[in-house]
């Protein structure tokens, strides 16, 4: 999966770089959780739903 593209709209970190470094990014009206792992989050309506994707997704 490559990195997320320079020219996102909203990219807000999830949670501070441990093992896994999580941000959220805006596609259109969707916004979605990625991880410098490659892992990707589904596309969600709200940015709140995709920073807890990024969450769940570094807790375990």
């Amino acid at each position: 999966m490559p990195p997320p593209r320079a020219d996102a709209r909203y990219e807000r970190p999830a949670q501070p770089p441990t093992g896994h470094s999580t941000s959220t990014t805006e596609r259109g009206s969707f916004c979605l959780a990625l991880c410098t792992c490659g892992w990707r989050g589904p596309a969600r309506r709200s940015r709140d739903l995709a920073r807890k994707d990024a969450t769940l997704h570094t807790a375990g």
